[in-house]
């Protein structure tokens, strides 16, 4: 009876040592998440709710960890927009118009369209119609033949340069801090993220590459890559050789905004998105596709540039916009009122400089 008892006790301390292993370690949580927020902002109320809600085994909005999926804009969403323009435009505007290895070789409507850009930030001119096609034309078309490492490289290296408008700011380290939180309050109830942008794809990657956002989940404008060694023969015809890199060129696929937002959605992610964030019209089909989720609750939520204490904003065209994001059903984050910060401490807004 007690050899009994020793290997029925022996058995129940292996198998509690066997169960207890093959549980996944629990994520360390922060217990004030979102610290960058200021509390009782109604924004940050409804995120917190939304994701007790859907995180809770026992509620009826819980959504498993597989189908938890987050999509984020970036340019005005998480990415500063106001320095004192995109990133991209910033970047077209330097390599067309400034770049000694390119300014004396670009194309005329590359420099035309450059030029555009030039105009409205330091003119305030009003951009060409279509200007959003216009731009994605002219990028193809100045950084065709870079290979991706170079391309990457350029834009790290541009984004070393102070932020006009700004003191104590590099292009490279203009995030939201509060936005960053919610990517760590995301990643800590394992949802996935995705930066689901207009922007070039390969800019996205460079940016977004200090903060931890895996390559495979940045989507935004592309064009058609090639091998170095490929010509003009189509790939399904050429077959890659050891050694040789993948070039840009100057074909553009497709711009990543608004309904075409959701087509990439749905051709790389291949889920509908439980929660959305941005900034922009652009922004409103993936919300729109994220709020017509038939299986789970989701949210949308719209930031609006309404501080211009701390940054170049227009506060009147913002609060416009709010109204009409509120009537849309989006959640809108108010970056004066809900936020503590924008860039972080030592972060100046100045006059812009040209």
């Amino acid at each position: 009876m007690k050899k009994t008892c020793k290997a029925f006790f022996a058995l129940a301390v292996i198998t509690i040592a066997l169960i207890s292993c093959s549980r996944a370690p629990e994520k360390a949580k922060n217990k004030n998440p979102l610290s960058l927020w200021n509390d009782g902002a109604p924004s940050k109320t409804a995120l917190i709710d939304y994701v007790k809600s859907v995180t809770d085994e026992k509620s009826p909005d819980f959504i498993p960890v597989k189908d938890r999926i987050a999509t984020f804009d970036m340019d005005g969403t998480f990415v500063a927009e106001l320095y004192p323009s995109y990133f991209e435009y910033n970047l077209l505007e330097y390599r067309v118009l400034d770049d000694p290895s390119y300014k004396d070789i670009a194309p005329e409507d590359v420099r035309e369209t450059a030029q555009n850009i030039r105009d409205f930030v330091r003119q305030g001119k009003k951009l060409p119609d279509h200007f959003d096609m216009k731009h994605a034309y002219a990028a193809a078309k100045a950084y065709s033949g870079m290979t991706l490492a170079e391309f990457d490289a350029y834009v790290k290296e541009y984004g070393k340069k102070a932020a006009n408008g700004f003191n104590g700011m590099s292009y490279g380290q203009g995030f939201y801090k509060p936005m960053l939180e919610v990517f760590e309050y995301l990643n800590e109830n394992d949802f996935t993220c995705y930066v689901v942008s207009g922007s070039d794809r390969f800019i996205c990657r460079a940016l977004t590459d200090s903060i931890g956002i895996e390559p495979n989940r940045v989507i935004g404008m592309d064009v058609t890559l090639v091998s170095s060694k490929q010509g003009e023969a189509e790939g399904v015809n050429y077959t890659m050789a050891k050694g040789e890199d993948i070039l840009r060129t100057d074909q553009l696929i497709i711009k990543n905004l608004k309904t075409n937002k959701v087509k990439q959605i749905a051709q790389e992610i291949g889920k509908v998105p439980v929660i959305s964030f941005g900034n922009s019209g652009g922004d409103s089909a993936m919300h729109n596709y994220a709020l017509s989720n038939k299986k789970y609750k989701s949210a949308a939520f719209m930031l609006i540039a309404d501080d211009d204490v701390k940054d170049h904003a227009n506060r009147d065209k913002a609060l416009a916009l709010g109204e009409d994001w509120k009537k849309a059903g989006y959640v809108v984050i108010s970056m004066r009122d809900d936020w503590k910060t924008i860039y972080g401490n030592g972060v100046e807004k100045t006059e812009f400089k040209f």
